[in-house]
């Protein structure tokens, strides 16, 4: 990567036309073309989040093979990035000493947003309130609590019990963070709606949407939820994500556009979650409901167990290596990835 310095003064409004180009280089392994793409999600998640569907149906077009260059709206008010945003930034993306772990990370980016310049938080405000996926925002008050033991009174084949499961099982939060600890009341009106929402409901949409609890499909449901309600935090998170690989481990870099952008075309291809009564569907099978709203499960051309394979066996990872170098391959020769209908994913990566 280039200096610092040198990255921040290319993160600015992007020339839509220019980042086909980008995403050719970046699929063949060039250090240009990863840049460019970085540089476009730090400026909107961080700058200009009216911008972000524009950029994001771009790059997904280019990458997938599925359309062409996108058109900015007519408006697209910008928040300058100051020094002490950068120094921040910069400190995330370095991170502790030990390592990131799901929740350190989210914590650290989360915290980005007290670096940014303040006519920010009415920017996001404005852009969320006027996200097509963000109705109920502007007309439903902040959802309480979700009440745990009812859960598990919800019918066995249910939405309600499998989260019950989903829950108790894997000593997870119901809400992942809690709302009063990161002082979500304090956020102008959409912000705040959003941000409760999703976070109640992130388990939800990770079993009716078909996001496993992986790290790889952690990271994909973020693009997915970046595409239905242009949740600010999952552009920052992305944007961050990114910039770390593109720094770090260029060679990770195509396979985590990979699922970003599949997952942000699962996300603009299905029924606004957000419009959906969830708490209507607790006795109701996820089979059942997907029928009812129309919703595909998600599917990728990568491995679920992507990221988790690094603590696997000699023999899983030399699989899942073989695998993901042909993969690359073919993405570096253009090839277009696009997810699938297929249930199997090992068939898939037969065929690469």
């Amino acid at each position: 990567m280039r200096t610092r310095s040198e990255f921040q003064t290319l993160v600015r409004k992007p020339d839509l036309a220019s980042l086909p180009e980008a995403v050719r280089l970046a699929k063949e392994g060039r250090h240009a073309g990863r840049e460019t793409i970085v540089a476009a999600l730090t400026w909107t998640a961080f700058a200009c989040p009216e911008a972000c569907n524009s950029i994001y149906d771009t790059l997904a077009h280019a990458w997938l093979g599925t359309g062409g260059v996108a058109q900015y709206p007519e408006q697209l008010p910008e928040g300058p990035l100051e020094d002490s945003f950068w120094d921040a930034l910069w400190q995330v993306v370095d991170g502790p000493e030990e390592g990131y772990d799901a929740l350190s990370i989210t914590v650290a980016v989360a915290a980005l947003s007290a670096a940014l310049h303040p006519d920010m938080e009415q920017i996001a405000e404005d852009s969320a309130s006027a996200h097509p996926g963000a109705v109920a925002a502007l007309t439903q008050p902040v959802p309480g609590r979700i009440d745990i033991e009812a859960l598990g009174r919800c019918p066995a084949d249910s939405l309600g019990y499998s989260l019950h499961r989903m829950i108790v099982d894997n000593g997870y939060d119901l809400e992942v963070l809690d709302r009063e600890a990161i002082a979500l009341s304090q956020l102008p009106p959409s912000l705040e709606y959003l941000n409760v929402r999703i976070l109640q409901m992130h388990d939800v949409w990770h079993l009716v949407a078909g996001y496993s609890t992986s790290g790889s499909h952690e990271i994909a449901i973020s693009g997915f939820q970046l595409a239905q309600f242009g949740h600010n935090y999952s552009s920052m998170f992305l944007a961050a994500g990114s910039l770390m690989s593109h720094g770090a481990q260029p060679r990770t870099f195509s396979i985590l556009m990979q699922l970003i952008l599949e997952a942000w075309q699962h996300g603009r291809d299905t029924t606004s979650f957000m419009d959906i009564q969830w708490e209507d569907e607790w006795n109701n099978s996820i089979e059942d409901i997907r029928r009812k709203y129309g919703i595909v499960e998600y599917r990728s051309v990568l491995p679920a167990e992507l990221l988790e394979v690094a603590n696997g066996s000699f023999w899983k990872k030399l699989f899942i290596g073989v695998k993901m170098a042909r993969l690359i391959r073919k993405m570096s020769k253009g090839v277009f990835l696009r997810n699938t209908s297929e249930p199997s994913v090992a068939k898939i990566l037969r065929a690469a």
